[in-house]
């Protein structure tokens, strides 16, 4: 069996951070995801509930700052840029295929289940938290920001504190 190819870890990283200094330099904030899905969800109540966004104070103030509308916004193109990407460096490496990774304690049903509460999780955190891992932790900490550093702290502390308990639904 052919093994996979990863771009080393450490030339990941410091390319990561590249591209968050350039983009700090560029545009005057760091990268971020949730903003980019808040964009989307904002768009659809446009699209869909046009009196709910007009009267409602938050969707009110979100299109007022950005009159072109949400979707014109750079960080729904980033994410878009991440998708393409994600998807040519999964087809350079030959790591593309349509498969549902999970431990052998996990039926498919569970993975799917626990992937999605936990994706809504972390979105309404992020929403929480005014920012996602790489917009409040990974931007935070490139400006040096108090929040970020704390942010970072309580993404891996309780990522390590909760492994524990979900670990057998992964390991043999």
């Amino acid at each position: 069996m052919e093994q996979k190819k990863f771009m080393n870890p450490y030339l990941a990283g410091v390319l990561l951070g590249l591209v968050l200094l350039l983009t700090i330099y560029i545009t005057g904030r760091g990268l971020g995801a949730s903003g980019a899905f808040k964009s989307v969800v904002i768009e659809s109540v446009n699209n869909v509930a046009p009196d709910h966004a007009a009267n409602t104070a938050v969707y009110e103030q979100y299109n007022k700052k950005h009159p072109d509308g949400p979707l014109r916004e750079w960080l729904f193109f980033e994410i878009i840029g991440v998708v393409i990407g994600a998807f040519f460096s999964g087809v350079l490496g030959r790591r593309m295929a349509l498969k549902l990774d999970k431990g052998p304690r996990t039926t498919n049903w569970m993975r799917i289940a626990t992937a999605i509460i936990g994706g809504a999780l972390f979105g309404l955190g992020s929403q929480l938290g005014r920012g996602c891992t790489s917009g409040s932790a990974l931007s935070g900490m490139a400006i040096m920001s108090f929040g970020g550093i704390i942010t970072m702290f309580a993404i891996f502390g309780g990522a390590y504190s909760l492994a524990y308990f979900f670990r057998k639904l992964w390991l043999k």
